[in-house]
């Protein structure tokens, strides 16, 4: 008896104005090569955060799998991230 255990993205979307990256990512356990279990997990990603000066900070997507950073880098350009920012700094609290 052989258990296994993978991780799969299964999912990846790409929502919005300001490009939220939705992804799913799924646990998929095996015995024997037959799949016994699959649990998810769904996480979004945005553009960036302010820092205490308002300013972009970009989101760390390093330790993302190469297919999440590619569309990350691919939808959110300086356009979106100037938008994001402008979106951040407009919901402040007063």
């Amino acid at each position: 008896m052989a258990l296994t255990e993978s991780i799969e993205y299964d999912k990846i979307e790409v929502v919005g104005t300001y490009k939220a990256v939705q992804i799913r990512k799924a646990t998929v356990i095996k015995k024997d090569d037959v799949e016994i279990t699959r649990s998810f997990h769904r996480y979004v990603l945005q553009a960036g955060t302010l820092d205490g000066n308002d300013a972009l900070v970009d989101t760390d997507i390093s330790a993302e799998p190469a297919e999440v950073q590619a569309i990350c880098n691919a939808v959110w350009t300086q356009s979106v991230k100037d938008a994001w920012k402008a979106k951040l700094i407009a919901d402040k609290p007063a």
